[in-house]
């Protein structure tokens, strides 16, 4: 049986997306990548008016801003595979309409747990769009070299999308109500469906055997709890014990599906894909890749704004570069694979990033302006070649078959690296960082032992004491927090340089004779199938 096959039309019907050019194709996902791109960022900058307006209490704001993350990764493995059965094209375009009733829902919330109900139904959408977009890519682009320049483009779109999140966001909420930066959705959606449904083909994996629906509820159920965790070990509790049975049942749940699949004879996800070295190692270098990026850039953005004293808007103009060194990565990424193969690409990738962040280690307590952009040039070029040469080879040994169910590997294996980042790196921060304000003269142990639980509250504290007292806890809280951030770059540097060495047992170069899973043999597989495209800096 065919690893793709195309969805039959009724007699003298032409199937949906039949004839349709396949950048032509790619331009519609695209679009649907901005979009998930944009939503993942634009709340920032409107959490002040949401609390503002809606007044919700601290953990309600707290969900607000996590259950869209939350609830995508947990729903990837379950809507990437039902999508390789009932087709790929039709869970994208129920993905488009409930991502569009849910902006609505959103822009009208008129109190916390309204939003929060519909921030959760984004974030069912995104995991309904993300991997039936990638799986539909894979199958409209059969040729590896042309699939590989469709990635470039792709990651390009993602990187333009969590920069322009922030930036319309702020400009909405400039002119209209913090509800504009949902209902921007809307319009989107309003195109997207019906083109979609012209233009896009239809396709589907192996339909063999029932579709697990307990693995899927299991997997979704052991994800959220998981992920949960992990973003609950960077947060003031760390080992608590909400913090400690989320990370058990989630790890005791997706142990149970892992041996489930095993069992069955039609499993879910084809764990055998695990046994190629390229596919996982691939996945342990998104995991590490991302692990160090959103960890740095969290922390980046507070050396901005509250050693520097930059805004908002000036923190992002500084971070820019970084995005736009990202889009020229995904866009020289096509010609960088075929001419430096896998292997080289992502080991390279690790090792320019982690001279990226070993230069950052010269930032101090005054701006330099050039080292800055030179490092956040180098970072985003680094992660972006890192991230695209892992993601083609990852996918690129995955049957068609499990294109959905791959393809939703690889956005869990990104989000759950996003949230280990900030947990991991928090951690090293808040160690090296608290130390510094254990003792600081004339200050009182509680006020210091309260400055110590980060920069902006040991601001809030010197504020407070006024005079020579507040003075010295904020010069204090100042030179920890930067000490603290010298420790972090050097800590993610040894990770990024864990990732390069990994990165050796990916492939040797970038083989195109296989254009598809077809005929494929099980175990194990020659190299060279095609990939599918990836996902960007966020």
């Amino acid at each position: 049986m065919s690893g793709t096959t195309t969805a039959a039309a009724p007699s003298g019907r032409r199937t949906p997306g039949a004839g349709a050019n396949r950048w032509v194709v790619l331009v519609v996902l695209c679009v649907s990548l901005l979009l998930v791109a944009v939503d993942a960022t634009v709340l920032h900058v409107a959490v002040p008016a949401v609390t503002e307006d809606l007044k919700p209490g601290a953990i309600e704001l707290l969900w607000i801003v996590d259950i869209y993350p939350l609830v995508c990764a947990s729903l990837l493995i379950l809507f990437g595979t039902l999508g390789d059965r009932v087709g790929r094209r039709r869970v994208l375009l129920l993905g488009y309409a409930l991502f569009g009733v849910a902006s609505a829902v959103a822009a009208l919330a008129d109190t916390p747990h309204v939003l929060i109900a519909a921030r959760a139904l984004l974030g069912v959408g995104g995991a309904m769009i993300m991997p039936a977009t990638l799986s539909i890519l894979r199958q409209v682009f059969p040729d590896r070299r042309e699939r590989a320049l469709a990635i470039g483009i792709w990651s390009a779109v993602a990187a333009v999308g969590a920069a322009v999140g922030p930036l319309l966001g702020g400009f909405l909420l400039e002119h209209f109500w913090w509800g504009s930066v949902f209902l921007i959705n809307i319009p989107l959606m309003l195109v997207s469906l019906p083109i979609g449904r012209v233009l896009l083909p239809e396709s589907t994996g192996e339909r063999d055997g029932p579709w697990d629906v307990t693995g899927a509820l299991m997997a979704a159920a052991g994800l959220f709890g998981l992920v949960f965790g992990v973003k609950r070990l960077g947060g003031e509790d760390p080992l608590g014990s909400t913090t400690l049975a989320c990370l058990a049942l989630g790890g005791g749940l997706l142990f149970a599906f892992v041996r489930r699949q095993r069992r069955r004879t039609h499993p879910l996800v084809d764990l055998a894909m695990f046994r190629r070295p390229a596919f996982s190692t691939s996945v342990g270098c998104i995991v590490l890749a991302m692990l160090a990026l959103v960890g740095l850039e969290l922390i980046a953005a507070q050396y901005l704004q509250l050693v520097l004293g930059l805004s908002p808007l000036e923190t992002g103009l500084r971070l820019l570069p970084l995005t736009i060194a990202a889009m020229a990565a995904g866009l020289a990424g096509s010609r960088m694979l075929q001419r430096f193969g896998p292997r080289r690409m992502v080991a390279a990738g690790f090792c320019l990033t982690a001279l990226a962040v070993v230069a950052l280690v010269g930032m101090g307590g005054e701006d330099n302006a050039p080292l800055l952009l030179t490092g956040f040039v180098l970072l985003g070029f680094g992660l972006e070649t890192t991230l695209f040469g892992a993601y083609e080879s990852m996918l690129s040994e995955a049957p068609q078959t499990q294109a959905g169910g791959a393809a939703a590997i690889g956005e869990t294996s990104y989000q759950l690296g996003a949230g280990i980042g900030i947990a991991l790196l928090g951690s090293v921060m808040n160690a090296a960082y608290a130390p510094g304000l254990s003792s600081v003269r004339g200050v009182p142990a509680a006020d210091s032992a309260a400055a110590g639980h980060s920069l902006g509250e040991a601001y809030e504290v010197a504020d407070r004491l006024g005079g020579a007292q507040g003075a010295a806890l904020r010069a204090a809280a100042r030179d920890s927090f930067v000490h603290g951030l010298h420790v972090t770059l050097l800590v993610s540097a040894g990770l990024l340089l864990l990732g390069a060495l990994a990165a050796l047992r990916l492939p040797w170069r970038m083989e195109c004779g296989v254009a598809s899973g077809e005929g494929r043999p099980a175990m194990p597989a020659p190299r060279g199938e095609a990939g599918v495209p990836e996902k960007s800096l966020r």
